[in-house]
């Protein structure tokens, strides 16, 4: 009991330092979903450890109904996490964050597919995800990162870098630009379908032409042999008389 009203001193606090429209104590405490859903989860994943699996999936459905966050008791949570708007946020049984991460609204750590075990992603310390962010599968995204609003991150991510974009590509390592010089870099599914067509289209144009000359034969010569171009004939030669003074 104590360990808990000391993480509820430590996530206000963290609200303080991240939010600029917090204004009181008050205020935080009893108008922040985010902090509702994070304190529920603590009791769900209690129940959860203890065998008692259905009462925490029923209990945190009901944390999902009053909060519009949905936090799985499997999940687990670092300190001073902070859900920042968390209307639609999801976050899946195997989904691991650490600590002093922000979550803004509409973000999913979720799964991509039906395998079974570890399929939702980690997330590492002081990490930041914005508005919409999607990120799916086992994957590790590492300390100090910031992941764009709607982003899709399918891919692991290094540590201190800032990724964007659909599917995600790091744009900032270390402080660094990252230039991308290969479009196939981003490994965008479509583009690389797209890529493969033209590669074939092109191909296939190489073989029609060559096809076309062999069937033609040798191309006929068309130029004008100087030898026998007739010769220019004079306006004097046409009209003699008129040309005689």
């Amino acid at each position: 009991m104590i360990g808990f009203f000391k993480s509820v001193r430590e996530d206000i606090a963290a609200v303080f330092e991240t939010d600029p429209a917090a204004r009181s104590y008050f205020e935080v405490l009893f108008c922040y979903p985010g902090l509702h859903a994070v304190w529920a989860h603590h009791w769900n994943q209690w129940l959860w450890r203890h065998g008692m699996r259905f009462l925490a999936r029923f209990s945190s459905q009901v944390t999902r109904l009053l909060t519009g966050i949905e936090i799985h008791p499997g999940a687990q949570l670092g300190r001073r996490l902070f859900i920042d708007h968390g209307m639609g946020i999801v976050v899946g049984e195997t989904a691991i964050i650490g600590d002093d991460v922000t979550l803004y609204q509409g973000v999913t750590l979720g799964g991509t597919g039906k395998e079974k075990g570890k399929r939702h992603p980690t997330i590492g310390n002081n990490v930041s995800i914005g508005s919409g962010a999607k990120i799916l599968g086992n994957i590790t995204v590492g300390d100090n990162c910031r992941v764009g609003a709607g982003s899709v991150v399918l891919r692991s991510v290094p540590d201190n870098s800032t990724i964007v974009g659909v599917p995600g590509h790091i744009v900032l390592r270390e402080g660094k630009r990252v230039v991308i010089t290969d479009p196939k870099e981003i490994r965008d599914p479509l583009s690389d379908v797209i890529i493969k067509l033209a590669t074939e289209v092109h191909e296939i144009r190489e073989k029609l032409q060559e096809h076309t000359h062999e069937s033609m034969g040798a191309e006929p010569d068309l130029s004008i042999d100087e030898e026998t171009k007739p010769a220019r004939t004079l306006p004097e030669e046409l009209f003699f008389e008129d040309y005689q003074i």
